[in-house]
């Protein structure tokens, strides 16, 4: 145990000086070298885009000029370097919203799994550019590391490329409502008692989901929808459903604690809004199973957002909130 702490103190290392030049977006492409051929401007610019990639500046709108779509919108467990990341769906959903606060709450990049092993293909890189391009073009970027890349709790109350990092934030809505973001992981036994149980279960995880590609590989040459079979596990396990219910009411309780109105949150993968005993819930759900997103309309109106991988559109959930 002892021999092995300097191997993961200089792995922590290692992702923490990534996780900062990716934030500042001043690193080359990771899958690919950058063309001898390439002007010393050119280098210096952020991230060189290959072709068919996450666009650039011209393709984001201007706060100054553009009034967004959306007042606000909150995404997270996204999972960056894992390949059951839904990276292009999330760029498409990207590039047809626009919003004037864009909160990036928690799960962004999989640290575990990149200590474990490489994997970042250029549609991640893609996702990162378009953040930082976003940031660039006026939108309030905001970043709440949660549990798999809490290498980023390192960089708290610092900026990179237009990109705010913090342990949390709070949001006012139109109404003003004040809603208290956090990613949703000191509320979870099992990362704060046992960890390593919780790295079983990663990866316990990963495997339900390598097996659900290949089924939805099936499915999309049979002209059928995605589904998720762990979203369907987690709806019909008792000790799933029952873990949720628990979250929800743990999360909502410290927001009504600290005196809050309502709570956004992540971690779990599971896409809600409720009321928790006079508490707003939300949880904005994910980038890997459910696509989904949690935004606030110009009227103060909160609603839930699945995109549908593939078919270029999205579903408004019906389970939309207009007051408390």
């Amino acid at each position: 145990m002892t021999a092995m702490a300097p191997v993961a103190m200089n792995l922590d290392a290692a992702l923490g000086h990534a996780a900062q030049h990716l934030l500042r977006g001043d690193l080359a492409p990771l899958d690919r070298p950058v063309p001898p051929a390439m002007g010393t401007a050119d280098r210096d610019a952020p991230w060189p885009l290959s072709p068919g990639g996450g666009g650039d500046d011209a393709d984001e709108p201007s706060m100054a000029r553009d009034r967004p779509r959306f007042r606000a919108i909150f995404i997270s467990d996204i999972h960056l370097g894992t390949p059951g990341c839904q990276a292009g769906p999330l760029l498409d959903f990207l590039k047809e919203h626009e919003s004037e606060t864009l909160y990036l709450i928690g799960d962004i990049i999989h640290g575990w799994q990149l200590r474990r092993r490489w994997y970042w293909p250029q549609s991640h890189n893609d996702v990162v550019q378009k953040l930082l391009r976003r940031a660039r073009k006026g939108c309030h970027v905001v970043f709440v590391p949660g549990n798999h890349d809490e290498f980023a709790r390192g960089f708290l109350n610092h900026n990179f490329g237009g990109i705010d990092v913090v342990e949390d934030s709070v949001h006012v809505t139109v109404d003003g409502r004040r809603l208290w973001i956090t990613h949703g992981d000191y509320f979870d036994g099992v990362i704060q008692h046992a960890k390593w149980l919780a790295y079983v279960g990663d990866h316990a995880y990963e495997m339900v989901l390598k097996l659900n590609r290949h089924f939805n590989s099936l499915r999309a040459r049979l002209g059928l929808p995605y589904w998720s079979l762990s979203a369907y596990l987690k709806h019909k396990v008792k000790k799933a459903v029952n873990y949720v219910s628990d979250f929800e009411g743990a999360v909502a309780a410290e927001a009504r604690r600290r005196g809050y109105d309502g709570v956004v949150c992540g971690h779990i993968h599971h896409a809600e809004i409720r009321d928790v005993d006079g508490t707003l819930y939300c949880n904005d759900g994910d980038w890997v199973e459910s696509r989904s997103a949690l935004v606030e309309h110009h009227d103060g109106r909160l609603e839930l957002v699945f995109w549908q991988a593939g078919h270029g559109a999205e579903v408004m959930s019906q389970r939309a909130v207009e007051t408390v």
